[in-house]
C-alpha cells in the first residue's frame, strides 16, 4: 500500500464503528480474530495473573473505540481512564458504557476472556466489572504538553496502548516523540504495555486508507528501552488472516516498566 495517499488520523474523519465491525466483530467474515483478539488477551492475561502489575488507575490510550483489552485489567485495578483524540470514538464508547441502544456487542470478547481465564459461564460479570471500572473517558489534544488540559491527571500505575502509536506517528522519530510523552503520564515504575503491528503500512476503511507507521520489533525495543524502560515480557505473533484490508506482517506485545 502506498503510504503517501494515506488519510490521518488526527487530521481526516473516522468512522470508529465501522473500524469495531471490520476488524473487531464475531462476523463470520471477520478474519482477524485470532490476531487482534485472541493474542492480546491472552497476553495480557499472562501479564496482568503475575500480580506485579496493579494498582488504583490505569490510564487506556488506545486507537479507535476498543475496549477488549481492559477485560483482564479491570481485575487488577480500581480506576480504567480512556483518553481519546477522536469525539466520534467518545461517543461510541460511552455508548456501550452506558448500555445504550445500539451499541457495538463486546459480548464475544467477554466470552473469550471468560473461558482463557476458564470461567466460561460468567462473561457477563465481565462486563458488568468493566463498566464499573471504566470511570472517565476523556478527551485528549495529543499536540499540547498537558494533553487533557485543562483537566490534570494523576500519576498512573499503568498505560495500556493498542495501535495509538502506530496510528498518530508520522515517522519513527515522531513515535518515539510521543511515547515519551505518554511515558511522563507514569509514576516511576510504573508499567506500559504496548500492543502494535509490526511491518504494516496503512489499513481501509470504507474504502479509505488511513496511514501507519512501519517499524519493526528491533525498533520497538530500542525506542522503550532509549526512553527509559525496562522491558519485562516481549511476545510477536506472525500474521495468520488473510485480507486485503490491510498488510501488517505481524502482532507485538510488549509489557515494560519505567526506571526509577
Amino acid at each position: 500500500m502506498d503510504s503517501r495517499r494515506c488519510k490521518l488520523y488526527r487530521v481526516h474523519d473516522f468512522d470508529s464503528r465501522q473500524h469495531l465491525e471490520m476488524f473487531l466483530s464475531d462476523k463470520a467474515k471477520m478474519v482477524f480474530g485470532e490476531d487482534f483478539l485472541k493474542f492480546p488477551i491472552e497476553n495480557l492475561r499472562k501479564t496482568f495473573i503475575s500480580g506485579h502489575i496493579k494498582g488504583d488507575i490505569l490510564l487506556d490510550l488506545s486507537m479507535g473505540s476498543m475496549i477488549h483489552h481492559l477485560y483482564s485489567a479491570c481485575e487488577f485495578f480500581k480506576h480504567i481512564i480512556v483518553l481519546k483524540v477522536k469525539e466520534r470514538c467518545i461517543m461510541e464508547l460511552k455508548r456501550w458504557v452506558d448500555t445504550r441502544t445500539g451499541a457495538f456487542d463486546w459480548s464475544h470478547a467477554a466470552q473469550l476472556h471468560a473461558e482463557i481465564e476458564e470461567y466460561s459461564d460468567q462473561f457477563l460479570e465481565k462486563e458488568i466489572k468493566v463498566r464499573s471500572a471504566l470511570q472517565h473517558v476523556v478527551k485528549c489534544d495529543l499536540q499540547k504538553e498537558n494533553m487533557t488540559e485543562p483537566i490534570d491527571l494523576p500519576p498512573a500505575d499503568c498505560i495500556i496502548n493498542v495501535c495509538l502509536l502506530d496510528i498518530i506517528s508520522n515517522d519513527q522519530d515522531d513515535f518515539i516523540r510521543n511515547l515519551r510523552k505518554f511515558s511522563k503520564l507514569l509514576k516511576p515504575g510504573g508499567h506500559f504495555i504496548f500492543i502494535g503491528l509490526l511491518g504494516i503500512t496503512c489499513f481501509t476503511l470504507h474504502k479509505e486508507k488511513f496511514h501507519m507507521l512501519t517499524y519493526n520489533e528491533d525498533f520497538v525495543r530500542k525506542a522503550f528501552i532509549g526512553e527509559g524502560f525496562t522491558i519485562d515480557f516481549c511476545e510477536v505473533k506472525k500474521r495468520t488472516a488473510e485480507s486485503d484490508l490491510t498488510d501488517y506482517k505481524g502482532v507485538i506485545f510488549i509489557a515494560a516498566h519505567k526506571q526509577k
